[in-house]
């Protein structure tokens, strides 16, 4: 039985492998797949396994600027990097330069490996935009580029930024956004084709960002419901962008990673994992979070990601359910994961 999480659409007349090599500031990418940032989940661990796959390149769970100020332990056990998984980059979210240009310096001093920093201006969370920060600057364009020069008055890493369309269908306002931040010296930007408002409902709208690329100075990464090969080659073919974002679509399906990079540097596409794939890659991202974060805090975590490796297979309900509920140890997750 193959994995299929949604039907697959058609592609009509093929797409032809991408020339995939693209240059972020002083870093030179290698492909068309981005890991997305996403909170509780793309810890160390979590990158490391999903960069076999073929991940370019990854960014870290968001980052509080005040947090890394005020030394708070587990804000700065986000900073937890490895040369194994790079490029990757720090995801920094605030709401004022200056706090930004400190919460940068500290990273510089504190963080052992990073390849750039990344300003969250994209995440629709009440408990982040209600303090300013995250899409809540996409109000204020001026002082988000303020916050790219902040950065790189402190240092000569390459600095991105994470967008959307706009606050809400009122206010799509993503251009003028681009503009400053080009002004500001931003190396790329990632833009994900929803509002502020949508969250992560309904449809992306990449026709909105129709040959995007064209009119841009620097490189454009693009994201919303990638979960299949062919959302990928058609989001990369309307908007032209250099790559693609890979965010919730991946949880539990890494072999979609390797589907994208595979068709992008040779055209060819590989068939969905099977379910003993499926249950052999839960066991291994187990293991590997688990050596990051140990078996109590990983196997909390994991509630939330094992179950979805299944969805798609006939009469999964009842497992998934046990993974979510009823693991407390990496042996508990074994036993409910080799009776399937």
């Amino acid at each position: 039985m193959s994995f299929n999480r949604k039907k697959k659409k058609e592609n009509n007349g093929g797409y032809p492998p991408f020339l995939n090599m693209w240059k972020f500031g002083n870093l030179e990418i290698e492909g068309k797949v981005v890991l997305g940032p996403m909170a509780g989940f793309t810890s160390m661990g979590y990158r490391k396994f999903y960069k076999k796959f073929g991940v370019d390149l990854s960014y870290s769970e968001m980052v509080s600027d005040m947090g890394l100020i005020y030394q708070n332990q587990e804000t700065l056990s986000y900073l937890n990097t490895s040369k194994d998984e790079g490029p990757v980059g720090i995801q920094l979210f605030g709401s004022e330069p200056d706090n930004i240009k400190k919460a940068a310096e500290i990273v510089a001093k504190t963080c052992s490996f990073f390849d750039f920093f990344d300003i969250n201006a994209g995440c629709p969370v009440p408990k982040v935009t209600k303090s300013g920060a995250g899409s809540s600057l996409l109000k204020e364009p001026k002082k988000l580029a303020d916050m790219v020069r902040a950065i790189k008055s402190v240092s000569d890493k390459p600095v991105s930024v994470k967008i959307r369309l706009g606050w809400d269908n009122s206010s799509i306002n993503f251009k003028e956004v681009i503009k400053e931040l080009e002004e500001a010296g931003v190396d790329m930007i990632a833009i994900h084709a929803r509002t502020k408002k949508e969250l992560y409902l309904g449809k992306p709208h990449f026709d909105l960002l129709k040959d995007l690329k064209k009119e841009m100075k620097v490189p454009l990464v693009v994201s919303g419901n990638i979960y299949t090969l062919d959302d990928a080659i058609e989001a990369l073919d309307i908007t032209g962008a250099d790559a693609v974002m890979v965010a919730r679509g991946g949880i539990g399906n890494p072999w979609l990673i390797k589907q994208l990079s595979h068709y992008f540097k040779t055209g060819e596409r590989l068939p969905d994992a099977s379910l003993e794939d499926q249950k052999k890659y839960c066991l291994e991202l187990a293991q590997s979070m688990i050596e990051e974060k140990g078996e109590i805090t990983a196997m909390r975590i994991y509630r939330s990601i094992a179950p979805k490796f299944f969805f798609g297979f006939p009469n999964s309900k009842e497992v998934r359910s046990r993974l979510a509920q009823s693991i407390n140890t990496f042996e508990d997750l074994k036993t409910i994961v080799e009776s399937i």
